[in-house]
């Protein structure tokens, strides 16, 4: 699985804090201790109290520059911060994200062939966020669409079934199993799947045990990529091991330290 860090984020108050004082440290040791515990990319999200959004994002990227050249997932709904990021961390960046109404598909998909980015397409358009796999797939096919129109390779598409609190809607997560199954026959290649996975906890009491969980079962179902806390130790675990058990890495006694050696950038 492509696990991509999720702590570089202006939520948590220590992020925040290191870009409102343009402190470089707290970043550039998240971004090291991500990398150090399995991360193969990084979510760069400058959060909602940044007063200037794009000279945020623009110090942030170079911060984590000066320390790694990992893939960054530039975490913004606005298309000139995007643009932004994308420039100050050069090609291989994620897009994260495009919503699948066509309006923001048609600004972000050329934006994503034009820095050699891959993009998130959310499974949320005009209407929201659909209620079943069904309305989940059909949202995706949009994106497909889009994709092969404008020249994105499937390899570069991620579609995102957008989990949601199980303590708000107990039903999304067995809907969004079947939409990350579904997602496997769109195109031949297919797009791959992503998810953030700590949605699915956000509220609840067992936020570990159900993300590790969750995480299990989702990638017995097809998932590519996740935006985790990879400092859950326990959940890198059991991310590794059931790669281990699906023969998608060869058996070692060490297999937990032979997975981390092999993913380190």
């Amino acid at each position: 699985m492509y696990a991509i860090g999720e702590r570089i984020n202006g939520m948590f108050k220590s992020v925040a804090a290191a870009i409102k004082e343009k402190n470089p440290e707290p970043i550039q040791d998240l971004a090291r201790e991500q990398l150090k515990a399995g991360a193969q990319a990084l979510d760069v999200n400058v959060g909602p109290a940044a007063e200037d959004a794009l000279a945020a994002m623009e110090w942030l990227v170079k911060t984590i520059r000066e320390v790694t050249e990992a893939p960054l997932v530039i975490d913004t709904t606005k298309p000139e911060v995007m643009r932004r990021g994308l420039e100050a961390a050069g090609s291989g960046s994620v897009i994260n994200s495009s919503k699948g109404q066509q309006e923001q598909l048609d600004i972000f998909v050329p934006m994503a062939v034009e820095h050699e980015a891959s993009l998130i397409a959310l499974t949320i358009d005009e209407n929201g966020i659909p209620r079943d796999a069904n309305g989940r797939g059909e949202i995706a096919l949009r994106a497909v669409a889009a994709a092969m129109e404008k020249g994105l390779p499937m390899d570069r598409l991620m579609i995102d079934a957008v989990i949601l609190p199980v303590n708000v809607t107990q039903p999304t997560p067995g809907h969004v199993l079947e939409a990350i199954r579904n997602v496997k026959l769109l195109s031949d290649p297919p797009p791959k799947t992503v998810l953030g996975l700590s949605n699915v906890s956000q509220g609840t009491r067992q936020r570990e045990l159900i993300n590790r969980t969750y995480l299990v079962m989702a990638l017995a179902v097809g998932l590519d990529a996740a935006i985790v806390d990879v400092l859950d130790t326990e959940l890198m675990d059991e991310m590794i091991t059931a790669e281990l058990l699906m023969n998608r890495a060869v058996y070692a006694d060490d297999f937990l330290k032979a997975y981390r050696a092999s993913a380190a950038p």
